[in-house]
């Protein structure tokens, strides 16, 4: 092998020489072997047993420098990877980051330790396999869930999709790299909605169009009060208009069924995402529904163009949608119902309606007695 023939040279240097002449032979070797393309089994073995000798005779710096330079090499066997784990010491990162292929062995030695930054820097890889995948997500750590979330090399299916989508309702920062991610469903991000930036709200909203909703206990609720539907944006519309936003927490509070927290977090949004869906839910058009938004929204910068995609989204989004979305808020349904075939955008006029998988409680009152609860807080808002 060149750069490392006569092998008895060196050998007879490892055996006569000290701890300084071992220091130079092993970074010399290791840096030559580094440059090489992928050596001959023969030229592997050889090295492996110079490297196996060189290692433990060397100082501690001189290890760590040598791992780092072998750590470059295009070719390692499982005997060198376990030289370089062993010996890089603060490089293990950078090493995990950059190597072009580690083994599976490797990478199973190191998810095994669970240690949460390594196994980070693992998820982050380009070429990982199903089997490494199935080791990771079992791991409960934000940090790794945020590196799988931002690898646009895998592709989330089947329990490994519910469960990211699960990890984004609980961390924002996975929510919003997998908003950025062309090849992920948006409307499964629902319950993780009041996270995202504005453009990703839209996105979501977006994805519920075009394909067939699940049911919902609000649907048959909501197609019978919307009747009301002027009276409530009558009422919105005057609230808004003088900024009585707290006066609009309550209004959504008591007709809605969510809390009051989420209900101020809808009248104080001044990107009118949040309100675009309960004004849809209710069945609010384009014309009404963009004077509310008109209103609501904020003023300090141009948003002619958000305000004329929401004015696309009062006819490209049905008011069932948009129950389901708050249905989702109000956690009586699951998101992640939406990953099956039959809900999918391209299945959605192929396949029928699968059964009714819905979690949580419906509303207790019936449909008569929310209509009339919401004209009459719609009464109060205008007259008061």
């Amino acid at each position: 092998m060149i750069g490392f023939q006569p092998y008895e040279t060196f050998r007879l240097l490892i055996e006569t020489g000290g701890v300084e002449r071992a220091n130079t032979l092993l970074v010399a070797a290791c840096d030559a072997y580094s440059r090489r393309p992928k050596p001959l089994p023969a030229e592997l073995l050889q090295f492996e047993e110079l490297a196996t000798r060189l290692f433990p005779s060397a100082s501690a710096t001189a290890r760590e420098h040598a791992a780092r330079l072998l750590a470059r090499a295009e070719f390692l066997s499982p005997v060198l990877e376990n030289i370089v784990l062993e010996n890089i010491d603060r490089g293990v990162e950078e090493y995990l980051m950059s190597a072009r292929t580690i083994s599976q062995a490797l990478l199973d030695k190191i998810i095994a330790t669970k240690n949460v930054k390594h196994c980070a820097q693992i998820a982050a890889r380009p070429d990982l396999g199903q089997k490494t995948i199935a080791k990771l997500f079992p791991i409960n750590s934000r940090t790794i869930y945020r590196a799988l979330a931002a690898n646009s090399a895998i592709k989330f299916r089947g329990p490994y999709l519910a469960a990211i989508a699960r990890a984004a309702a609980m961390d924002h920062r996975v929510a919003t790299s997998l908003a950025g991610r062309p090849d992920f469903d948006k409307a499964l991000l629902a319950p993780a909605f009041f996270d995202l930036a504005e453009h990703s709200r839209l996105a979501v909203l977006t994805a519920f169009g075009g394909r067939t909703i699940p049911p919902t206990p609000l649907k048959r609720t909501f197609e019978q009060i919307s009747v009301v539907t002027e009276e409530f944006t009558l009422a919105l519309m005057k609230l808004f208009s003088k900024n009585r936003r707290p006066e609009v927490t309550r209004l959504l509070t008591q007709i809605t069924g969510l809390d009051e927290v989420r209900c101020g977090q809808i009248a104080h949004d001044t990107s009118g995402a949040a309100l675009f869906v309960i004004l849809r839910a209710f069945g609010c058009r384009a014309h009404d529904g963009m004077k509310v938004l008109l209103h609501a929204t904020s003023h300090e910068i141009n948003r002619s163009r958000a305000l004329r995609e929401y004015a696309h989204l009062f006819s490209f989004l049905s008011p069932q949608s948009m129950v389901y979305v708050m249905s989702i808020w109000r956690q009586d349904v699951e998101a992640q119902v939406l990953a099956e075939a039959e809900f999918r955008p391209a299945a959605a006029a192929a396949r029928p309606l699968a059964r009714q998988r819905i979690s949580g409680t419906a509303f207790q009152r019936s449909a008569t007695d929310a209509g009339k609860r919401i004209a009459a807080a719609a009464a109060r808002a205008k007259a008061s």
